[in-house]
C-alpha cells in the first residue's frame, strides 16, 4: 500500500546572549560544572526571576527572519514536570501567548507552515559516567527558542531529505540573523521529530510517533528513514501504530520505545506569578526588523544577479557564514566576484573542510588570486604555493619572489623558449605535422613548461605553439 508521510519538527536553539534568560549568570559553553549557577537558575526558595530583555529581542528577530507575526503581548508560564536536570521541577516557558506565531520556511518548492516560536529556559545536562550520573546545571536557565512546525496544515514535510533541508536552512537563518550560533556538537541546536503515516489520499491523520535523542543531522536523517520504514512494515502487516516516544540509537541504527503516550502529558501550565506579561510595541518590532542583517535568500539573489555567480557556487559559499564573510572581505579588496569564487569553492573550502581552518589572510589570498589573473603566476604553481603558506603568517608576495615562482610571460620570453623547444624536438614536430595528434602537442607544451619551471601559463603556451605550427 502507498502512504502519505507527515513529518513535524520541534527545534530548540540556544540564543546568542551573554547572560541567562532570567538571571545574570553567564551563558557560556565549556565552563567547569556548576560554576555558572545562582539561586535563581537553580530555583532556591525566595529567588525571583528577572527577564532578559535582549533574549526577548533575539526571539523577535528570529521570528521576523522567518516571516512570523509578533504577538504584542506575550506571557510566560510554568511547565511542571519532574526530572533530575530540572532543579526547580518546572520550566519557565510559553504556551498560550508565545512571542512569535504563524511563520513559514521554504523547503525545495514548498512553504512549510510553522506554528510558533516561543522563548523558554533550557534545562541542565545529565553527564553519565559508568554506573553514575551527574548533573551540571550550567546550561539550566540558558535562553532557548523552540520552533514548532504545524503538521496539521498543508504542505507537509514528507521525507528525511525535506526535514534536513528545513533544519539546514533554519540553522543558516538563525546564524545569519545573529540570534544563535547553532553549533550542533555543543548541543546548541536540537530537534525532536514527529512522524505519522496514512493511506495515500486519506484526510485522516495517522498515529504520531515522536523520536528523541537526535544529535546531529545524520542521526535525524537516519532516524526518519528508519521510522518511516518501521511504520510502513507494521501497517502493511495489518498492525496498529502505537502512540509513543522512541529513542534513537545511532550506533545500532535503530530506535526503541521509551514510553507510551496514550494521552498528551499534563504539564499543568499556569502563568508564572513572578513574571509580568511582556508588552511588545510596533516601534520595538520596526526597530528590530530594521536591525536584521542581510539574510541568506537576500544575499543569494545579490550573488547571482549582481555578481553573476552560479547557484551552486552561491550555495557553497553561503553554507558557512565565516566563509561568506571572508569572501566579502576579499571582494572588498579585489572586486572580481567570479575569480574569487572559483578559488573559494575549490582551494579554500577544501582546506577548511579538511580541518585546516581559515589559515590565510584576505590580503595574501587576494594578492595570489590577482597574480594568477594577471598571469604573473601559473595557476598550478599558485595552488602549490597556497598549500605551502596556508597556516603561516608570511607575506605572500615577498615569499613568491623569494621562491622564484613569479612568471615572466612577455611574448619575447615565451617565443624564445618555444623556438628552443621546437628546434631541439624537431623530430617530434615532424611527427605532429604528420599525425596531428593532440597528445604530441601536449608533450611539446610540457617541454616548454619544463623550461620555464612551471612559470608560464599552459593554455597560453599551447596557443602560441599552435600559432608557430600553423594551426
Amino acid at each position: 500500500m502507498q502512504y502519505d508521510v507527515i513529518i513535524g519538527l520541534e527545534v530548540h536553539a540556544e540564543l546568542k546572549t551573554k547572560s541567562k534568560c532570567f538571571c545574570s549568570c553567564k551563558n557560556e559553553y565549556g565552563s567547569s560544572p556548576n560554576t555558572n549557577c545562582c539561586p535563581v537558575c537553580v530555583g532556591l526558595p525566595g529567588a525571583l526571576p528577572v527577564l532578559n530583555k535582549f533574549a526577548v529581542e533575539q526571539t523577535i528577530k528570529a521570528g521576523l527572519a522567518l516571516g512570523f507575526e509578533i504577538n504584542r503581548t506575550a506571557i510566560f508560564e510554568r511547565k511542571n514536570y519532574f526530572y533530575p536536570d530540572l532543579s526547580k521541577a518546572y520550566q519557565i516557558s510559553q504556551l498560550e501567548k508565545p512571542i512569535c506565531i504563524n511563520g513559514h520556511l521554504r523547503v525545495f518548492d514548498k512553504d512549510i507552515p510553522i506554528n510558533r516560536i516561543h522563548l523558554e529556559e533550557d534545562a541542565g545536562k545529565l553527564v553519565h559516567s559508568g554506573s553514575e550520573t551527574f548533573v551540571d546545571y550550567n546550561r539550566g536557565g540558558v535562553p532557548l527558542i523552540e520552533l514548532v512546525t504545524d503538521a496539521l496544515k498543508e504542505p507537509h514535510m514528507e521525507s528525511a531529505d525535506e526535514a534536513i533541508e528545513f533544519l539546514t536552512k533554519l540553522r543558516q537563518i538563525y546564524i545569519y540573523a545573529g540570534v544563535a550560533d547553532c553549533e550542533l556538537e555543543k548541543g546548541q541546536m536540537r530537534a525532536d521529530v514527529n512522524i505519522s503515516l496514512r493511506p495515500k489520499g486519506s484526510k485522516e491523520f495517522g498515529t504520531k510517533v515522536e523520536m528523541k535523542n537526535l544529535m546531529g543531522f545524520k542521526s535525524i536523517h537516519a532516524a526518519i528513514k528508519y521510522e518511516i520504514a518501521r511504520q510502513k512494515e507494521i501497517l502493511d502487516d495489518g498492525g496498529k501504530i502505537e502512540q509513543e516516544t522512541r529513542k534513537w540509537d545511532f550506533d545500532k541504527g535503530e530506535s526503541f520505545a521509551m514510553r507510551s503516550k496514550e494521552n498528551a502529558e499534563d504539564y499543568r501550565y499556569f502563568p508564572d506569578p513572578d513574571l509580568l506579561a511582556v508588552e511588545i510595541s510596533d516601534e520595538d518590532v520596526a526597530r528590530l526588523k530594521k536591525s536584521l542583517p542581510p539574510l541568506p535568500d537576500e544575499i543569494k539573489k545579490k550573488y547571482m544577479s549582481e555578481y553573476g555567480l552560479s547557484e551552486y557556487d552561491t550555495d557553497v559559499i553561503l553554507a558557512d557564514k565565516e566563509i561568506a564573510d571572508f569572501y566579502e572581505a576579499c571582494l572588498a579588496l579585489y572586486p572580481q566576484p567570479k575569480s574569487i569564487a572559483n578559488w573559494f569553492t575549490t582551494e579554500v573550502l577544501a582546506r577548511v573542510k579538511g580541518g585546516a581552518g581559515l589559515g590565510i589572510s584576505k590580503e595574501n589570498l587576494v594578492w595570489l588570486i590577482k597574480a594568477v589573473d594577471e598571469k604573473k603566476i601559473q595557476r598550478l604553481s599558485a595552488k602549490e604555493f597556497l598549500a605551502d603558506i596556508w597556516g603561516t603568517d608570511v607575506n605572500a608576495e615577498s615569499e613568491a619572489k623569494a621562491r622564484g615562482i613569479m612568471a615572466d610571460l612577455s611574448s619575447d620570453f615565451v617565443f624564445e623558449i618555444l623556438d628552443k623547444v621546437l628546434k631541439e624536438k624537431s623530430s617530434v614536430v615532424e611527427q605532429f605535422k604528420r599525425e596531428k595528434d593532440e597528445k604530441i602537442l601536449n608533450f611539446l607544451v610540457g617541454q616548454v613548461m619544463k623550461e620555464t619551471r612551471g612559470k608560464a601559463n599552459a593554455q597560453e603556451v599551447k596557443e602560441k605553439l599552435k600559432e608557430k605550427l600553423g594551426i
